[in-house]
């Protein structure tokens, strides 16, 4: 009776063991899809090292200045993802919990007009899984009236130390293919968008998994570095 008890008990055990090892493996690989589908939010045609489309977005408006990046999501729904402002087209905070093959079908329409040929199912999926699961509320970390982040500089300078200096250098200008990040910080929600998800195409980490309040610190410490 107790050797049957004592097998009983070993294999719950082995059963809430696996449970746990699980668990957390499926929850880091939706982290990573989801970072995968924040990098396409930013710039979906070199994530896929593709070129850029050389024609402007049929919805994108004629009074708008950015038609040559007019094919990417933030040229209309904004870093923020309440919509960019100066085109008057709103954002996709709408779409937040929204089941991801509804979202796949509207990339798919004609206002999106994402072609599979442009955009794959597994890529529209990744992005879809992004804006039904991986917006934050920009608002509690950046001031939005005031453009900058709510984070603390001084907690910002160990976080970007250690997990960014390596690669951008102690005064942010050793990366020479992008701007200087003193000068970046000027787009405090662009920064805290690429903080988290990565750099298109990029071998730059995701910190996504950590809180993102450090994040908004490493925000808040680069308006510290020389533009």
């Amino acid at each position: 009776m107790f050797a049957r008890r004592l097998i009983s008990f070993s294999a719950l055990v082995a059963m809430l063991v696996a449970g746990w090892a699980v668990v957390p493996a499926t929850a880091a690989e939706m982290e990573s899809t989801i970072a995968r589908g924040g990098r396409l939010y930013d710039n979906w045609y070199k994530e896929t090292k593709q070129t850029r489309p050389d024609s402007t977005h049929p919805s994108y408006p004629a009074s708008g200045k950015g038609q040559k990046n007019s094919w990417r999501c933030t040229a209309c729904h904004g870093w923020d993802y309440t919509g960019e402002k100066s085109v008057g087209i709103k954002g996709i905070t709408g779409a937040k919990g929204k089941p991801e093959a509804a979202i796949v079908a509207i990339l798919r329409d004609k206002t999106h007009a994402y072609t599979p040929e442009m955009m794959s199912d597994k890529d529209a999926g990744d992005l879809a899984m992004f804006v039904s699961k991986g917006q934050i509320d920009m608002s509690k970390y950046i001031d939005l009236a005031a453009n900058k982040s709510k984070g603390s500089a001084a907690k910002g300078e160990v976080f970007y130390n250690t997990l960014c200096g390596v690669c951008h250098g102690p005064d942010g200008r050793k990366v020479s293919t992008g701007m200087a990040l003193g000068q970046a910080s000027e787009y405090p929600a662009a920064m805290l968008h690429k903080a988290l998800n990565g750099q298109p195409a990029e071998a730059m980490p995701m910190l996504r998994a950590f809180d993102n309040a450090i994040s908004a610190d490493i925000v808040a410490y680069t308006t510290s570095l020389p533009k």
